[in-house]
């Protein structure tokens, strides 16, 4: 027997074998320390060789070298070997164990179409993901915005964790392109699909939590959060989340150095029991901005958001 290929990545042998074993050539597996299937991979036990017939290994060699260099393939976009470098440069963290990060990258439709069951999905780092990321969040939350009532707290940790916030990382991060899909989920697009770029990013953070600690992974949530933590704390922004606009406008101006806001009812329209306001929201002579509503503290603080949403434009 000829050794043709080794790894030390679970997943990258998976795909090798099945490769080879495609195109009618056996495959031997030979682990050079004891490797352990656990439902999250092991570090540091060692490389796997893959052996072939003698009088098969030239035929293996040029599939394998086929497959690194094609441009073509839609299976797996992620290179073999060092491939990985790059996400890991984007991600600011050098794993020691690589195949932690594969198993983040391993979407269910890779592993169900995986025959020797040697592949797991990412769903279970997707739980602890989540979990490191709420977690440093709230902590963040409870020392940096001391001011805030709990349901104010609780609805910056939501805009922070939400779906919307992660796919920006993900994509920011370029994730999609290095996702392991299954044959169907590729078709259909999943390397561009939000929720999978969204629970990956999660994945990925439970990846970097077991490799590197808490304190790596508080490091790695704080810089990609940083941007969404920050502009909560912009003025008026807290109370705004309570639906306070008329107070948080008031706070902006304030903070900005600007006169306080003042309202005027410019018209009332309709019959007592279905009257509409316009009511327009003033400050230093300049219309900010104007509303209606069904009264006139509902046409205020209308107006009010939408001031707040021009002055921040």
């Amino acid at each position: 027997m000829v050794v043709v290929f080794r790894t030390a990545s679970d997943v990258e042998a998976t795909l090798v074998t099945g490769l080879l074993e495609t195109h009618g050539i056996a495959v031997r597996r030979v682990a050079e320390a004891l490797r352990v299937v656990m439902p999250l991979p092991a570090s540091g036990l060692g490389d796997i060789r893959l052996e072939v017939a003698e009088q098969e290994a030239a035929e293996a060699q040029r599939l394998i070298e086929a497959y690194r260099d094609s441009a073509e393939d839609r299976f797996n976009v992620v290179p073999f070997g060092d491939g990985l470098v790059l996400l890991e440069h984007r991600l600011g963290y050098r794993f020691r164990d690589r195949g932690l990060l594969e198993h983040a990258l391993t979407h269910r439709s890779r592993a169900h179409e995986d025959v020797t069951g040697g592949v797991v999905d990412n769903e279970s780092l997707e739980f602890l993901g989540d979990a490191v990321l709420g977690f440093v969040i709230a902590d963040v939350i409870f020392r940096d915005f001391p001011e805030a009532d709990e349901g104010q707290k609780s609805k910056i940790k939501a805009s922070v964790v939400s779906t919307a916030a992660l796919v920006q990382i993900g994509e920011r991060l370029g994730i999609g392109q290095y996702l392991l899909l299954g044959r169907g989920e590729e078709k259909s697009g999943g390397r561009h699909k939000q929720a999978l770029i969204a629970d990956t990013c999660e994945a990925v953070i439970a990846a970097i939590y077991l490799d590197g600690g808490l304190e790596v992974a508080r490091r790695f949530i704080l810089r990609e959060c940083q941007d969404v933590l920050d502009e909560v704390k912009q003025p008026g922004l807290l109370t705004a989340m309570t639906g306070d606009y008329k107070s948080a406008l008031q706070e902006w101006l304030q903070e900005e150095r600007h006169a306080l806001p003042e309202y005027r009812v410019v018209a009332t329209r309709g019959p007592d029991h279905e009257k509409e306001f316009a009511v327009e929201v003033w400050s230093e002579g300049r219309l900010l901005a104007s509303a209606t509503g069904r009264s006139k503290k509902e046409a205020e603080q209308a107006a009010a958001r939408g001031a707040l949403e021009q002055l921040r434009t």
